[in-house]
C-alpha cells in the first residue's frame, strides 16, 4: 500500500498497488482455469473439441492480459523513477482515499453478513434485518420507521413468492419461518 496524497493531503492506496494486486488475482484465476481445462482434456479430440477447450484458451488469455498489465505497471514505475533518459517523470496516481475506502466497507462487510444470514436464517428474515440496520445505521431513521418498513417489505416479498406465485425461496438452516408452515 502507497501513502501517496493527493490534493487534498489524505492518504490511501496507489493505483498502481490495486493494478499489480487486481493482475496477480486474475492470473491465479486464469492459471487455476488453465489447469482444470488441460486436467478435463484441452485438446481437440476425433469428434471435436474436448471439455477444457474452450475455457483453456479463456484461461490462458486471462494470464497473458494480466502478465501484460505487469508489465505495463513495471514500465510506468520505471518511467517514474525516470530510469529511461528524456522520460518526464510522471507522479504516482492514487486509487483510493482511506476515508472513501471506510465508506465502501461500511456497506460491503454487512452484505457479507447479509449473505451468511440468509444462508441460516432464510431470505426473508434476513432481508428484514438487513433492511432495518441499513436504515438505522446509514439513514438514521427512527427505530419504529426502520422496523416497519424492513417487516412491511419482506412480508410483502414472502406473500408475493411464496402465497401468491407459489415460488418457494430459501428459508434457510434454521427456518424461522416453519411456524407459518411454509
Amino acid at each position: 500500500m502507497s501513502d501517496d496524497k493527493p490534493s487534498g493531503g489524505e492518504t490511501g492506496i496507489s493505483t498502481r498497488t490495486m493494478e499489480i494486486s487486481v493482475a496477480l488475482v486474475l492470473f491465479g484465476v486464469g492459471a487455476l482455469v488453465v489447469f482444470d481445462s488441460y486436467r478435463l482434456g484441452a485438446s481437440w479430440g476425433d469428434d471435436g473439441p474436448q471439455s477444457g477447450y474452450f475455457p483453456f484458451y479463456i484461461g490462458a488469455l486471462l494470464c497473458l492480459s494480466s502478465l501484460a498489465t505487469l508489465a505495463q505497471v513495471a514500465l510506468a514505475e520505471w518511467k517514474r523513477r525516470g530510469l529511461f533518459r528524456g522520460v518526464i517523470a510522471e507522479r504516482q496516481s492514487q486509487f483510493v482515499a482511506w476515508g472513501p475506502l471506510r465508506l465502501v466497507f461500511s456497506v460491503l462487510l454487512p452484505a457479507v453478513v447479509y449473505v451468511v444470514g440468509i444462508q441460516l436464517i432464510g431470505i426473508y428474515v434476513a432481508s428484514a434485518l438487513y433492511i432495518t440496520v441499513f436504515m438505522l445505521w446509514l439513514g438514521r431513521y427512527p427505530r419504529p420507521k426502520s422496523a416497519a418498513v424492513g417487516v412491511i417489505v419482506s412480508a410483502s416479498l414472502f406473500f408475493m413468492f411464496e402465497v401468491w406465485f407459489k415460488v418457494p425461496l430459501y428459508k434457510g438452516v434454521y427456518n424461522p419461518l416453519a411456524w407459518l408452515g411454509y
